[in-house]
């Protein structure tokens, strides 16, 4: 065993006797499937601490041929595929991390970086070249410098197709960002390597980009990806899905709800098989990071953006590119902001647009992508807190106090105080206004920037359906909060306030919380056009039956 060609199973190890292991094996059954065939070749993009490197160190252990792995894998779901034997140990298995390499020529070369790709290229074939030779001394290799003619050779003595895993694989791309010659060599490089190569059975990339769109015909034109925008049916195996997470928090006595306002959000699509008749799955995915330490902690915290700097953010959201810092406002405020993800070349350099902008942070982890509407959105409070955090440093002062504010603003409600409750949404309408303010529509906005504070306790639901419409806005507190009263929030434009109130009471739309067990509050807010300002009601409903 080498440390790329069929590594040992070390790290697959450590991981099944963590606290803490999601089995994930059924990513095999569809890597199994497109061995040998046209598909052969996947990219799978996904955030940072997903769990992209642990299924890698997975997929090693299961596919590589030096060593008997079936004990590890007989007691988990791949065991229990059709193709399971078929492919256990069956084939010489590569397992790069691109990012030490890079790293290491960045070192090595110091300010001399007009060399660092050629020792960066240069070191991955040299080494693998030595462990090929010393695992299989005596291929003919004829010419033995070129690692094509290499693999070849291989191939052609043991009949074993490569299973070729390279971990990190757009490094380049997000840390020699603004060097385009050196990017298109490194894809050249990988394009070289594995097109039309008869040594590979699998070629299987992850990283957090997909792959770059160039101009020109692209090397990597052969790989079919796998992306946050466009899981397919590789979505279940990266991050935890809402059945793993239950089963976690059963065993951690956690709260499912507190659980999911932290760490969900995540909402991937996908069909259950091949064709156009077969239904859509939808998956709501967890951070594996996040759980991880929530439920070994015993605290909910954000853990996933501890991992790196919100500096990262920051960059990003302050080009304000086309509106964006209106479009973050609004994600802030609780909306989804339509999206068109087709422009976005996959680089960290290339803007045209905020819909560029928005693109590459749906990769990055910091929005959520909805397929069926292509609207994008903040998924959780963990990643809020991120957003929070950076708007603090870039003189965002307006959103900031809006949001400081918000926490009296929900004090006043409990309190049953409308006219403080007024001005504070008059303060929130006058700091952030980031649509023309005439319809209930904008007015959500503003509501949703100025309640921002409610997420600590509530689950916050737009258009309920109940009685015989659709109340606004619903927050019902969660099990942790069950002190806190339940609201129901009608929004009229240009309108009577206590219209509002009539309209909840008429349309019943406290049917929709029957289960809810607590306190009610009813709330009507409307915006006077003429004189500028916003008015408000607060009721308790004392005939509320549970």
């Amino acid at each position: 065993m080498g440390n790329y060609l069929n590594p040992t199973s070390k790290k697959f190890k450590e991981g099944l006797r963590s606290e803490i292991y999601v089995d994930k094996s059924e990513l095999m059954v569809q890597t199994n499937a497109l061995i040998d065939t046209r598909q052969k070749f996947i990219c799978i993009s996904r955030p940072r601490r997903f769990g992209k490197s642990m299924a890698l160190e997975m997929v090693s252990a299961y596919y590589g041929c030096e060593e008997d792995t079936g004990s590890l894998f007989q007691n988990l779901k791949i065991a229990k595929s059709p193709s399971y034997q078929e492919h256990l140990n069956q084939y010489n298995c590569l397992l790069l991390n691109m990012q030490e390499f890079l790293n290491e020529a960045m070192m090595e070369e110091g300010d001399n970086r007009l060399c660092v790709m050629n020792k960066m290229l240069a070191d991955i074939k040299d080494r693998l070249l030595y462990e090929f030779k010393e695992a299989y001394p005596d291929a003919n290799y004829r010419n033995g410098e070129h690692l094509t003619e290499i693999m070849n050779a291989v191939y052609k003595k043991t009949k074993r197709p490569f299973v070729i895993l390279i971990d990190e694989w757009d490094c380049v791309f997000r840390i020699l960002k603004n060097r385009e010659e050196d990017q298109k060599k490194y894809s050249n490089f990988l394009g070289m390597w594995l097109k039309d190569q008869a040594y590979v059975g699998l070629a299987y990339m992850t990283g957090i980009l997909p792959i770059k769109k160039y101009n020109i015909h692209s090397a990597l034109n052969m790989f079919i990806e796998y992306s946050m925008t466009d899981p397919k049916n590789f979505a279940p195996f990266f991050g935890f899905t809402e059945d793993e997470v239950l089963a976690l928090c059963e065993i951690y006595h956690a709260s499912p709800e507190e659980t999911k306002a932290w760490y969900d959000g995540y909402h991937l699509e996908y069909r259950s098989r091949a064709g156009f008749d077969a239904p859509m799955i939808h998956l709501s995915m967890y951070s594996p990071k996040s759980l991880v330490e929530a439920m070994t902690s015993g605290k909910f915290g954000p853990y996933w953006n501890k991992t790196e700097s919100y500096e990262a953010l920051k960059i990003y959201i302050r080009m304000n590119q086309d509106g964006l810092k209106d479009a973050v406002i609004a994600m802030l405020a609780g909306e989804r902001v339509k999206v068109n993800t087709g422009t976005f070349t996959n680089d960290m350099t290339t803007f045209v647009n905020k819909d560029d902008v928005l693109t590459l942070l749906v990769h990055l982890g910091y929005l959520n992508y909805h397929d069926a509407e292509e609207t994008v959105s903040i998924p959780n409070k963990e990643v809020s807190q991120e957003y929070l955090n950076s708007i603090k440093t870039i003189a965002w002062n307006e959103v900031t106090r809006s949001i400081e504010h918000s926490k009296k603003l929900l004090e006043a409600v409990w309190n049953l105080d409308s006219k403080t409750v007024a001005e504070g949404i008059d303060r929130a309408h006058q700091e952030v206004s980031i649509l023309q303010y005439n319809s209930e529509n904008a007015l959500s906005y503003t509501i949703g920037l100025a309640f921002y504070y409610a997420r600590e306790y509530y689950t916050i639901i737009r258009e309920l359906p109940s009685g015989k419409g659709f109340a606004d806005v619903a927050m019902i507190p969660r099990k942790a909060h069950a002190d806190k009263p339940a609201l129901i929030i009608e929004l009229k434009w240009d309108k009577d306030v206590q219209g509002a109130i009539a309209q909840i009471k008429e349309k019943n739309y406290e049917d929709a919380l029957k289960e809810y067990k607590g306190k009610l509050l009813l709330v009507g807010i409307s915006y006077d056009k003429k004189e500028k300002i916003h008015s408000c009601r607060i009721e308790k409903l004392e005939s509320y039956k549970h």
